[in-house]
């Protein structure tokens, strides 16, 4: 769809321009569920993209929030409260204790540490509201606990009454092309829910599981999503302890929905070199690992050209500092002022991971396209200079 409205929008609308294509979002879960295993739920994690959350209410399980921000822009929204999972290696006690004195029904409470466990503990008994947790397992990092916390958090549950144990989380990295990786992974969770159930006396119930299953985002990347999902469910299926699953991901549902728009706006060859300057940059357009200049994407020309003479170009971004690439060497025919870039697969992240306050540009428009073929604008442009002005009171 985004294709079909493309001159429409870039003729309406100022670049850069983001644009979510919701029809594709959709089509995306659709696949998701087919290619996973029937009982398997999903898990939406907000910071990939929150301005595609209206449209996921009905179609997606549960949604993780990990900051306060997040919470509001849920709230707001007025989303099932009964889906949210409320996550966060730092929860302020204060919104803690909103949540919980509101006894609003949540879906679960992850817990990344011993403080964390002792927090929500003293307020649940405090409001003598019951809520549900997930205990996380660390990865070897800085989030969640070791097996022996929570071991030993477990055990310890009949000394507390107003906590439900449902079960684990588990997240361990993004795009993991390594199948034998996540069957290491699968079996290690298997073997550690069989021995937390035999040793507290707890049915655990839920496994929470980021998997980060890998997004293509340049044409070089060799990966067989139909064969990586069939296995990766095979694993799933096969796990001897049986809990519900349910998957947390972000970039896998996200990314393929977005466009990224951004306009040339001067040319140039300096040195025998040729250079694109384009109204947008690297503040408002990052793929995963920081990975521009060092690819070439996926993208299309607007006008599209099959004539011309072909040439290479480095595209550049309106950020003064000479780290401000976005391609390198990208051959296009007959490039003009004028011209659109239009990055593909760019619809988790890019709009919130940049360094989008940096030189103080404009926060892009934000619009989505919908199933009907109508356009809906869910964020104007908006100045960043406010924020990084001096208040003299």
């Amino acid at each position: 769809m985004i294709k079909t409205h493309i001159e429409k929008l870039l003729t309406s609308h100022p670049t850069p321009l983001y644009v979510f294509d919701i029809g594709t979002l959709l089509d995306r879960i659709a696949y998701l569920r087919r290619k996973l295993p029937a009982d398997v739920s999903l898990c939406y994690a907000m910071k990939a993209n929150t301005f595609i959350l209206p449209h996921l209410g009905g179609p997606i399980d549960r949604f993780e929030v990990c900051s306060p921000g997040e919470l509001r822009i849920f709230q707001s929204l007025e989303l099932p409260s009964e889906k949210l999972v409320v996550s966060g290696v730092v929860k302020e006690p204060a919104l803690m204790e909103e949540l919980i004195a509101s006894r609003i029904p949540v879906c679960a409470f992850t817990v990344e540490s011993r403080q964390q466990f002792d927090l929500l503990r003293d307020l649940s008994c405090q409001y003598r509201h019951r809520i549900p947790i997930l205990l996380r397992l660390t990865s070897g990092n800085q989030f969640g606990m070791n097996k022996e916390e929570i071991l030993e958090i477990a055990e310890s549950h009949k000394t507390w009454s107003f906590l439900d144990i449902r079960g684990i989380q588990y997240f361990s990295g993004t795009q993991k092309n390594s199948l034998k990786r996540l069957k290491r992974e699968i079996s290690r969770l298997d073997d550690f829910l069989t021995e937390l159930s035999m040793k507290s006396g707890l049915p655990i119930r839920e496994l929470e599981f980021g998997p980060g299953l890998p997004v293509s985002y340049f044409p070089t990347d060799d990966f067989d999503e139909d064969a990586y999902l069939e296995e990766f469910s095979g694993l799933l299926s096969g796990m001897t302890y049986k809990a519900q699953i349910t998957l947390e991901l972000g970039r896998s549902i996200a990314a393929s929905c977005g466009t990224y728009c951004t306009r040339v706006v001067d040319i140039k060859t300096n040195k025998g070199q040729n250079y694109a300057l384009l109204d947008g940059g690297i503040h408002q357009l990052v793929y995963y690992g920081q990975s521009m200049a060092m690819k070439q994407p996926f993208y299309d020309l607007f006008p599209k050209r099959d004539s011309g003479v072909s040439q290479n170009w480095n595209l550049c971004g309106s950020l003064c500092t000479v780290n401000d690439i976005l391609v390198k060497q990208l051959p296009i025919q007959d490039l003009h002022i004028g011209d659109v870039i239009l990055f593909k697969n760019t619809g988790a992240y890019c709009m919130t991971e940049g360094i989008s306050l940096f030189l103080s540009r404009d926060l892009p428009q934000v619009v989505l396209c919908l199933p009907d073929g109508s356009i809906q604008t869910v964020r104007d442009v908006l100045p960043t200079y406010p924020l990084n002005r001096p208040s003299l009171g």
